[in-house]
């Protein structure tokens, strides 16, 4: 069945609502009927099961709903105070007949005189502190075995009849047993630990993912600070104290995930059924964080969202059935409904639910996963979303902070840099739901088009076609359209002082990245440097080998290709040319910052190298702009090659954009310049996100 899902919009003093249907999780085809995406009929609301996000914004909490008692809560409370009537009688009923039935309290209660002072009990002499306790004293005063003993004895001596004589005896006779003073000193040693003072609540359970955060940052430092701190936390000994910090640490904020008082949980039966009650306290600028659906007459929590009340409270679990809320019944509303009455809640909320039949395992600490966005994402436009209100907008190239794959076709993330702005965590695609539906995309438009030319992905009957088609040089010459691209796993990264990471300019002809490369290394030679070429043609008197080409033959050079050395490689008159991996290599290991104009093919062989490289995308302007620059160059092109450079670069954005550190639209050659420096600069001052796997 189709789910939708509304949610509250703020911005209006009155409440906006918006409904969107959706299949959750699932791609399915429409029989034709209908707009696609399977929008709910109006005129029968009841056949589907509608989620709906229970928040309330800030602006809607001005007033608070009366508590009124529902004739379920009263019958509930009333069963609580019957049994508690019946446990105070039970009890009265015992004592008296304890009462009556001991002699020996009868005659203590005719002579109330006739007693023995205990020593144990002496008043305190000296400083008393908090509590009638003496001052460091935090809990009960402990008897010694042999204090026991003594005292036990004494009171022997002073009782006159001779049945409470044997009865002391009795009692003597199990102190000096062994067992008896084995679990004497246990009670002991347990009742000092009780009264111990607390430790302190951790502050985090992820230490050693800060310490290796740091490391990252001064690796190579040469500071000498930096040096001893990088060399302390890589050490043993400290990295197995943050293990066992974060192993505590994990343990404890698991069992106490709330310090506020205001969250409780009651468990008790009615009617058969175990019914729990739970308070959560809200306020006005935190949503609750949890989204409903309707099953026949029953409204059902399905889904926890992090970052909201319910989700920090640990309360509330994905299928409870939600009875009340403040006294007032939901169980045969509807979802609108539900919403109309959280809106106008704030402050103390109780809970009256059936518990999930599904018993569900602890849960597990879970690990931030940060991830780039390799494709652009509106969740306007997409009608599989389960809620399109919490669904988070993104575009390639984007950091995501993913929080939680409880649901693995929903993921909840957070947008690098929005995590102080955004309350409550965003749902995006999951990496599988994604590559599944984009799949399904590819084969649907194949199944339209089979015969169109330069289609990568060819009619399923002919396979060996398809990866002959593999690089298309009249589409692209480089795109390897059969990977369906998601989402890549990132890391912090700074790069050391004496290691620099090769910088490389890519973008179509006529764009810049040549002579913004050539200005670099003319005005900073001592900073810049570019990787000397291999080449098979024949070294002139003029040229120096390893200085201007390295001169190898050309079964030399063939070896070096079919290993992959090469990062891009061509032939020009019959003579083979090539940059290799080596010579960036080298060039970087003496200080210099290496500077590359690559063709986009050569991006993936750079990527898969250890030199971690920062790629900057240098795009044209407008087709005027464009025209103006090359005019400058004595360059005087047709309308149509303009259009030409304009539209290479939006395929190769296109295509290779999620490879894309950044991008300077080249408007302006001495601002493209000074924007090529800062970039360039920040590399030292700052870490940046690289992919994880460079760092393993």
């Amino acid at each position: 069945p189709g789910h939708a899902e509304i949610t509250p919009h703020s911005a209006s003093p009155r409440v906006a609502m918006m409904t969107t249907s959706h299949m959750n999780g699932h791609v399915t085809e429409s029989d034709g009927g209908g707009s696609g995406g399977g929008e709910s009929n109006q005129e029968e609301p009841q056949q589907w099961h509608r989620e709906m996000a229970v928040d309330c914004p800030g602006d809607l909490g001005a007033r608070t709903l009366p508590v009124r008692r529902s004739a379920q809560l009263e019958r509930i409370r009333q069963h609580q105070e019957d049994l508690r009537r019946r446990r105070e009688e039970d009890g009265r009923n015992r004592q008296e007949l304890d009462l009556n039935a001991s002699i020996r309290l009868k005659k203590l209660s005719q002579n109330p005189k006739v007693g023995i002072d205990n020593p144990t009990f002496d008043p305190i002499e000296g400083p008393v502190g908090p509590m009638g306790l003496p001052p460091n004293l935090g809990g009960p005063t402990l008897l010694e075995l042999e204090e026991l003993l003594m005292s036990l004895k004494q009171v022997q001596h002073c009782l006159s009849d001779a049945q409470s004589q044997e009865d002391v005896e009795l009692v003597l006779q199990l102190v000096q047993k062994t067992d008896f003073q084995k679990a004497f000193n246990i009670h002991n040693a347990v009742a000092q630990h009780m009264n111990r003072p607390s430790p302190p609540f951790p502050h985090t359970d992820r230490a050693q993912g800060l310490a290796q955060e740091v490391q990252s940052m001064v690796y190579n430092s040469q500071h000498k600070e930096g040096l001893e701190l990088n060399t302390l936390l890589s050490s043993p000994h400290v990295q197995a104290v943050l293990l066992a910090h974060d192993c505590v640490a994990e343990q404890e904020m698991q069992l106490e995930p709330l310090t506020p008082d205001d969250h409780c949980e009651t468990l008790t039966q009615w009617g058969g059924e175990t019914v729990k009650i739970v308070c959560i306290e809200k306020a006005r600028d935190i949503p609750l964080g949890a989204t409903v659906r309707n099953d026949m007459d029953s409204v059902i929590i399905s889904r926890i969202v992090k970052g909201g009340a319910a989700e920090r409270s640990g309360l509330l679990h994905e299928g409870d059935e939600v009875l009340e809320i403040n006294g007032v019944e939901i169980r045969g509303k509807d979802v609108n409904e539900v919403f109309d009455i959280l809106a106008d809640m704030h402050g103390n909320l109780t809970f009256i639910l059936i518990p999930s039949p599904q018993t569900k395992p602890p849960p597990i600490k879970e690990t931030v996963v940060h991830v780039k966005a390799h494709f652009d994402y509106d969740p306007s436009d997409d009608p599989y979303v389960p809620c399109r209100e919490l669904g988070l907008c993104f575009q390639k190239g984007d950091i995501l902070h993913i929080i939680s794959q409880d649901d693995p076709n929903w993921w909840q993330a957070y947008r690098d840099g929005d995590e102080d702005n955004q309350p409550l965590a965003g749902l995006v695609p999951g990496k599988s739901f994604q590559q599944q539906r984009e799949a399904m995309k590819q084969t649907i438009e194949e199944d339209k088009e089979p015969e169109k030319s330069g289609k990568l992905w060819c009619a399923k009957k002919n396979k060996k076609k398809r990866k002959k088609l593999l690089y298309n040089s009249k589409q692209n010459d480089d795109y390897d359209n059969e990977e369906i691209l998601t989402y890549e796993e990132m890391a912090l990264y700074h790069q050391p002082a004496n290691r620099k990471r090769p910088i490389a300019l890519i973008g179509p002809p006529n764009c810049g990245q040549n002579e913004l490369r050539q200005r670099l290394l003319s005005s900073e030679p001592d900073r810049f440097g570019g990787a000397v070429p291999h080449t098979t043609r024949n070294r002139r008197d003029v040229e120096v080998s390893g200085r201007d080409y390295h001169f190898v033959s050309r079964q030399a050079f063939d070896m070096d290709a079919t290993a992959g050395k090469f990062i891009e490689s061509g032939d020009f008159e019959k003579n083979l040319y090539g940059t290799s991996t080596d010579s960036v290599r080298q060039l970087i290991n003496t200080g210099k910052i290496c500077l590359l104009c690559l063709h986009t093919q050569s991006l993936k062989i750079l990527r898969n190298s250890d030199l971690k490289p920062y790629i900057i995308f240098i795009a044209p302007p407008s087709q005027e702009r464009l025209r103006a620059l090359l005019a400058k160059e004595s360059k005087n092109p047709k309308p149509e090659e303009l259009r030409d450079i304009i539209e290479k670069a939006r395929e190769m954005e296109q295509n290779f954009g999620h490879l894309f550190d950044a991008a300077i639209v080249n408007t302006d050659q001495d601002k493209a310049y000074q924007e090529l420096l800062r970039l360039i600069n920040k590399l030292d001052t700052e870490p940046q996100w690289v992919p994880s796997s460079w760092l393993r």
